[in-house]
């Protein structure tokens, strides 16, 4: 049996995988950034929270505070 080995061949990248992974991976940074951005937008007082996994932000809690006025003021 000679021949290329199975294993050496599938283990080789295609053409232009390294630059799609790239632009996928931008993509989703563009895309957390804006949902950051939203959250932020408005919030006067409070928290911003990321969950990552996997190096992914997979959540954004958001706690808004507010601040009531004394009695009588």
């Amino acid at each position: 049996m000679n021949g290329p080995n199975p294993a050496s061949v599938s283990a080789a990248p295609r053409a232009g995988e390294p630059e799609n992974r790239a632009r996928d991976i931008q993509r989703q940074l563009d895309q957390s950034l804006a949902s950051v951005r939203e959250a932020l937008s408005g919030l006067q007082f409070g928290n911003v929270s990321l969950t990552v996994h996997e190096g992914r932000v997979v959540q954004i809690d958001v706690t808004e505070k507010r601040r009531l006025k004394p009695a009588g003021s």
